[in-house]
């Protein structure tokens, strides 16, 4: 196999890595304000993904690291490009990241709320704006001869890449929502279960208005097909939210989550960044990639860490397997005093 072509996989791999897993990370904090009635629920809804968040946005990291090293001309082109865009989304994962360490450094309601707002917003801002990056890269953007953008921030607001940052925004809003519903007890395990249904109908409407609207304009028999599968699982696990299966909810959301993704990437192969301008700036997998040594010690490097990393990933999810209750959150409190 050509290596640049298994490197464009890769690259896939890991934002289908980043996006099944930070995606429910941000799912909880957007569900903050719908399902923390009072601070111990949102104590719990916190500490679902208080041991693993961090674990799991180190593959946007990882992801940008290969990016850079593999395809060196796409991510010149899109992080001078996108810049503002991912400035942004930056600033919300720090905001939010920040928000989760210092939200319990005091005793006061007021200042837990304040933080809880911001792990709010800093959720929802990158879930948004993630969806509307690929759903740009994906139609194209109009780019000079030397592969720099020529457009503005405001020209990658329009209505396809909207589309594509509310998609993003539903689909991991829901697939917290019922990851928390998987990982609580209780009342409130109820009433993530009752929100999952709302918004996995709402989901459902915009994912698939999205996917239609990619198989249409952009889309190849692959991405199609991708794309199919996708919208199936997604009502399956809509389906499975129906009946309590938290378990195949969520794995199902997580398989919605990767079908999309995927399907995204193989509706822009053989292209990384399409020049909606002039089809001769493209930048593709052949002309962005880095040489064949490069490519080749990195896959050497992937070949020996990759497995290791996702080994200790899996013993991680495994050790913090159990539901959070409300019991644990009071016991502790109690133990505090």
């Amino acid at each position: 196999m050509d290596l640049a072509v298994l490197w464009f996989g890769i690259v896939g791999f890991l934002f289908v890595g980043y996006f099944v897993l930070d995606g429910f990370d941000f799912g909880v904090g957007m569900s903050l304000p719908f399902l923390g009635r009072d601070e111990t629920d949102r104590r719990v809804i916190i500490n679902t993904i208080g041991p693993i968040w961090d674990l799991n946005e180190t593959w946007v990291i990882v992801a940008g690291a290969a990016l850079f090293a593999a395809f060196p001309e796409w991510y010149a082109t899109l992080f001078s490009g996108f810049y503002l865009a991912l400035l942004v989304i930056l600033l919300a994962l720090i905001v939010r990241g920040v928000s989760f360490e210092y939200r319990h450094q005091r005793p006061e309601l007021a200042w837990k709320r304040r933080f809880d707002w911001m792990i709010t917003i800093g959720s929802a801002v990158p879930a948004l704006l993630w969806g509307v990056a690929f759903a740009n890269i994906v139609q194209g953007v109009p780019l000079d001869a030397g592969h720099n953008y020529t457009g503005s921030f405001f020209d990658l607001l329009n209505p396809y890449a909207l589309l594509g940052g509310l998609t993003t925004l539903m689909l991991f809003f829901t697939h917290g929502v019922v990851f928390i519903s998987l990982k609580t007890d209780g009342e409130l395990r109820e009433r993530a279960r009752a929100l999952a249904t709302k918004a996995g109908l709402i989901t459902i409407v915009v994912a698939a208005s999205f996917l239609l609207w990619t198989t249409l304009a952009f889309g190849t028999l692959a991405s199609a097909a991708l794309s199919a599968a996708a919208a199936v699982a997604l009502i399956l696990s809509f389906l499975a939210n129906l009946k309590a299966r938290e378990g195949w909810a969520f794995g199902l959301m997580a398989a919605t989550i990767a079908l999309a993704v995927l399907s995204l990437f193989m509706a822009l192969f053989p292209d990384v960044m399409p020049a909606s301008n002039d089809v001769a700036n493209s930048l593709t997998v052949a002309n962005a990639s880095s040489s064949q040594y490069t490519l080749t010690v990195m896959s050497w490097t992937a070949l020996i860490f990759m497995p290791l990393i996702l080994v200790y990933q899996g013993w991680g999810y495994w050790v913090f397997r159990k539901r959070v209750t409300r019991a644990h959150i009071e016991s502790s409190v109690a133990a505090s005093h």
